[in-house]
């Protein structure tokens, strides 16, 4: 038995096909349920999800606290079976997705996390310039390159990723702290909970021929969702990291010495380029730096906390 779960807030949009999909699954080895956590939608979510009742093994909660990882948190609760299977509402499943799933778990009992290919399923044709994001942070898109095997766990992607399930059963959580909360957060809710299980000892494995297709929406592929794509990725960057390394506390202004310095160099290249209309630079470089501008948000918002416990420590 396994379990999958997904979170949704307003997914009115994509609900309808990404479940319709879900019907089409072939069933794994031990059968599955799929739990839905309404994350305080204020469309016709939860109708859309009670249409499919009939027809999928489907569980509805709802999780009013703002934050997709609050909402798998409450999920979790509802979790049957040695195998929890996450994905989202703008996520389309082929049809033998759990089936590969399930055998690499039962064929790989040293691992605990298991990570499948993730496609682009794009709304429209992608721009030229397109091929300059990074795929991963930008759309988590998996490497078409990859193969199954070991892995490291900062390469498993929330849109198709499987963890054993005793290891919630333990107690185990969400960082509530991270992850889509409204349009401006920091990234990584899954990236952060692998990576403290993979120091925690748990090892991941990939499973290239469990497939999943992930929605880019056209407004996506605009420079400006991009570029605060990169900006929220370099937030949960930080945020992961500063309880690791100790160079990434603030510890002048607020602001790491050795970021400022990173800083100098994509500020740097983005003058460069735009000087000699280098397109593809320009764009590297303004990644670049929306990436570390990210990093010094949180180091701002870290040095407040910081200052704030001070005080009430007095």
């Amino acid at each position: 038995m396994l379990t999958v779960l997904f979170a949704t807030r307003n997914g009115e949009k994509t609900l309808p096909a990404v479940l319709e999909a879900f019907t089409a699954l072939q069933a794994p080895s031990g059968g599955w349920k799929l739990v839905v956590a309404d994350n305080g939608s204020s469309d016709h979510t939860s109708q859309i999800v009670s249409s499919f009742q009939g027809r999928l093994p489907l569980t509805y909660v709802l999780e009013a606290r703002a934050g997709k990882n609050a909402a798998l948190n409450t999920a979790l609760a509802h979790l049957e079976g040695d195998l929890a299977v996450f994905t989202d509402d703008d996520v389309f499943p082929l049809p033998d997705w759990l089936v590969r799933l399930r055998e690499a778990a039962d064929a790989n009992p040293a691992y605990s996390m298991f990570g499948g290919a993730i496609l682009p399923r794009w709304q429209v044709a992608p721009p030229s310039w397109m091929n300059l994001v990074p795929p991963g942070p930008a759309f988590a898109i998996t490497d078409p390159a990859w193969t199954d095997g070991p892995t490291e766990a900062v390469n498993l992607f929330g849109p198709n990723l499987a963890i054993r399930g005793e290891i919630f059963l333990k107690g185990t959580r969400f960082d509530p702290s991270i992850g889509p909360q409204g349009s401006n957060y920091a990234m990584g809710s899954e990236t952060e909970l692998v990576q403290r299980l993979a120091r925690e000892g748990h090892k991941a494995w990939h499973v290239q021929c469990a497939i999943v297709e992930h929605f880019i929406r056209d407004y996506q592929m605009s420079e400006s969702w991009v570029l605060g794509r990169a900006l929220r990725y370099g937030r949960g960057s930080f945020r992961r990291t500063k309880s690791s390394d100790p160079l990434a506390y603030p510890d002048w202004l607020g602001l790491p010495v050795r970021l400022s310095i990173k800083l100098l160099k994509p500020a740097v290249k983005r003058v460069k380029a735009r000087l000699s209309s280098d397109k593809k630079n320009l764009f590297l470089a303004r990644w670049e730096f929306n990436y570390l501008l990210g990093h010094v948000a949180e180091a701002w918002l870290y040095r407040s906390q910081r200052l704030h416990q001070g005080e009430a420590a007095q």
